[in-house]
């Protein structure tokens, strides 16, 4: 056990997937896992362990930021040695070419700041994916009916932004879509020699102004989801 999770020894999978929400944790792991039992329910983050095609997998939610995703993600690697982390979340779309219900795969993730960047000092790391999950994710995104598109994010450490200069730039430089977790996944990942990928599905743009209700937010990227169990154990 954890300060934050409350699984023994055992329960948490090598192969974690991280929600933000934790009852998407919840939808994710009745609609897709066989055997899915509840692991920890700590703070109300919600973590379930199951099967897919007979591979272990925990879906545990990450809770929203990137602060809240280094605390989980550091207790599931260090003290429940998983392996590989797959986030799968929300984003928002910042292309013209990038829709609503789109899914992302992140192969790079731009932060302006992250809770490790006090370690790099002046160095600016580049947090990236996994190669051997970002290819397999790719492969298993083509069997989808789904858009999906592959390139960089930002992981901004403010939902509600007020910098529209920024923004600007973000697009300019072709990034695809705007969440909160990611960079720093990819360098915990890094850091401790584990597999990381996000792949999220776009639930509001900038630029048009459209944006999915709730419901839809929690219960619907279904294809994300078996993008990423598919990826997995590819």
């Amino acid at each position: 056990m954890t300060p934050h999770i409350g699984a023994e020894p055992g329960q948490i999978a090598e192969t974690v997937l991280m929600p933000g929400d934790p009852y998407r944790a919840r939808w994710a792991a009745e609609t897709f896992l066989d055997g899915a039992e509840l692991v920890n329910e700590v703070r109300g983050m919600l973590g379930f362990t199951g099967t897919y095609k007979g591979n272990r997998v925990t879906i545990q939610g990450s809770g929203m930021g990137m602060p809240s995703l280094s605390i989980y993600a550091n207790e599931l690697i260090s003290i429940y040695k998983a392996q590989t982390l797959i986030r799968i979340g929300s984003c928002g779309g910042m292309q013209p070419h990038v829709a609503i219900r789109d899914v992302i795969i992140a192969m790079s993730a731009t932060t302006i700041t992250s809770p490790s960047s006090g370690i790099f000092r002046e160095v600016n790391f580049a947090p990236t994916a996994h190669y051997d999950l970002l290819a397999a994710a790719v492969t298993a995104a083509k069997t989808k009916e789904t858009a999906t598109h592959v390139g960089g994010i930002y992981s901004s450490d403010v939902f509600y932004a007020e910098r529209p200069d920024l923004d600007e730039q973000m697009v300019r430089h072709g990034i695809l879509g705007v969440e909160m977790e990611a960079a720093e996944l990819y360098t915990l990942a890094a850091r401790h020699g584990r597999r990381a990928l996000a792949i999220l599905t776009v639930s509001d743009h900038l630029q048009t102004g459209e944006a999915l209700p709730a419901e839809d937010r929690e219960k619907t990227f279904g294809d994300m989801v078996e993008i990423a169990l598919e990826a997995a154990f590819a």
